[in-house]
């Protein structure tokens, strides 16, 4: 897609340095030397309010998403998406970027360059993605719904008695792993060492930090591949493996690591934003069997608002480039705000359908968007309501104003989640997760129904 360049353009930004306090916010005229952190407790605590001062800049915003690491980030819906379709004026090609920041950086492992699917252009990109793609399209939606049955009812059994949790270390972060690691082909016992390492690598709260998740999650990967070379099975490792376009070793790997941590933490936030929303929220319930809005509504407005992944999409011009009022020089980090552009025409701090004049971007767009965002919305969708379903009066066990984001330039995620409910046991009359795991609670109404609806006129 061409870019419709607009005249009147400064020179590119120099080194940013301190964002202006909030009460600052807006300023008069924004310094084009001033930096914009995305990271610490300011920017966890309102990214709209560090949006609206970056789009003071622009269509581009000079930002540092990790000391001593600058970037351009992409605030406007139409820039975004201008650039998201040009793979010919940008590449995702990190290495020359890599030569200028420090290698011990904590966003290194979320922008380091591999030979997979999110780093690729052209033909290596088409062979990736074709991997991905048909390997998914192996997994039916039937069989996919039923696993999210399983793994929910088991998360639920571990607290349902005590009539609390934490939903985000208790449920929203741990659905994606068990699921994960059942169709990638490891055992749920290989969960704890997956999440430490994928949420580290996210939350890069220091270089040792990064540096120890980014290894723990490689050396998690090489051995689930190790277990697939000596014996394969019916899931993705082994039909990544025996796809046509016949990865090599270091491809087969980092293309597992790349698919696996995508569909991990940010479904997890998915899920736990989702559920924030629908628990705070009075158009989602008064119990949450009798809410006038869904699941699918809420996942549908976080994607809008709060987005999991919220600022990413890596990208690098091949030359210098007049883009949308700013210049930016070859080989220059700029990344995408997914959030900023949905919210664009928004001055509520609410967006939604056609906010942006479009669809959201929370799926990136163009040939590196999402290729298995119907996946990760059926697991969405499904865990959020299995659980309302079995807790149906579940809601917040602290105000909603109490509730904390955790540090990160890349993702929006929760901290915790407090909820409370009614305890439910394995002896309580009806159907209840240590039975029936295999049917919803409604099954038996359901299953009646449809018996009524099949009986012969004549047995009425």
């Amino acid at each position: 897609m061409t870019s419709p360049h607009q005249p009147g353009a400064a020179p590119p930004p120099g080194c940013p340095a301190h964002a202006a306090p909030p009460q600052q916010y807006p300023p008069a005229q924004p310094d084009a030397q001033t930096p914009v952190k995305l990271y610490g407790p300011d920017f966890a605590a309102d990214p709209h309010r560090i949006y609206a001062h970056l789009r003071q800049y622009g269509a581009l915003a000079p930002v540092e998403i990790a000391p001593d690491v600058t970037a351009m980030l992409v605030t406007d819906y139409r820039a975004a998406l201008d650039l998201l379709h040009d793979d010919t004026t940008w590449s995702k090609d990190s290495r020359e970027w890599m030569t200028t920041v420090p290698p011990d950086s904590p966003v290194m492992p979320m922008l380091m360059w591999r030979p997979n699917i999110f780093y690729a252009d052209g033909p290596a990109h088409v062979r990736y993605r074709d991997v991905v793609v048909d390997s998914f399209k192996l997994v039916e939606p039937h069989e996919l719904r039923a696993r999210v049955h399983h793994a929910a009812d088991s998360l639920i059994r571990r607290f349902g008695a005590h009539g609390e949790a934490d939903l985000i270390a208790d449920y929203a972060r741990l659905i994606p792993l068990v699921m994960f690691n059942n169709l990638f082909g490891l055992p749920d016992s290989y969960s704890d060492r997956l999440i430490a390492a994928i949420g580290g690598m996210l939350d890069g709260n220091s270089p040792e930090e990064a540096a120890a998740a980014n290894e723990a999650y490689t050396s998690y990967i090489m051995e689930l591949v190790g277990s697939k070379k000596a014996e394969r099975g019916p899931d993705l490792t082994s039909w990544f493996m025996d796809h046509p376009n016949a990865l090599n070793d270091e491809e087969l790997i980092h293309n597992i690591i790349l698919t696996m941590g995508a569909g991990n933490e940010p479904l997890a936030n998915l899920i736990g934003n989702a559920l924030s929303r629908m628990l705070s929220d009075d158009r989602y319930y008064n119990t949450l069997s009798g809410g006038a809005l869904t699941a699918h509504d809420a996942i549908n407005e976080v994607l809008w608002n709060d987005p999991p992944l919220t600022n990413y999409s890596a990208h690098f011009p091949v030359r210098d480039v007049f883009f949308h009022g700013t210049w930016v020089r070859k080989g220059q980090l700029v990344m995408v705000s997914y959030a900023a552009a949905n919210s664009q025409f928004d001055t509520t701090g609410q967006a939604g359908p056609g906010s942006g004049g479009g669809s959201h971007l929370s799926w990136a767009a163009g040939p590196h968007a999402c290729p298995v965002k119907r996946h990760a919305l059926l697991i969405a969708t499904t865990a959020i309501e299995r659980l309302t379903a079995w807790l149906s009066d579940i809601e917040l066990a602290v105000d909603a104003s109490e509730l904390t984001w955790r540090n990160g330039a890349f993702h929006r995620a929760l901290a915790a989640l407090p909820a409370r409910f009614t305890p439910i046991t394995p002896d309580q009359a009806g159907a209840t997760p240590w039975h029936n795991r295999d049917s919803s609670p409604t099954s038996s109404t359901r299953s009646e129904a449809i018996s009524t609806e099949r009986r012969p006129a004549s047995a009425h």
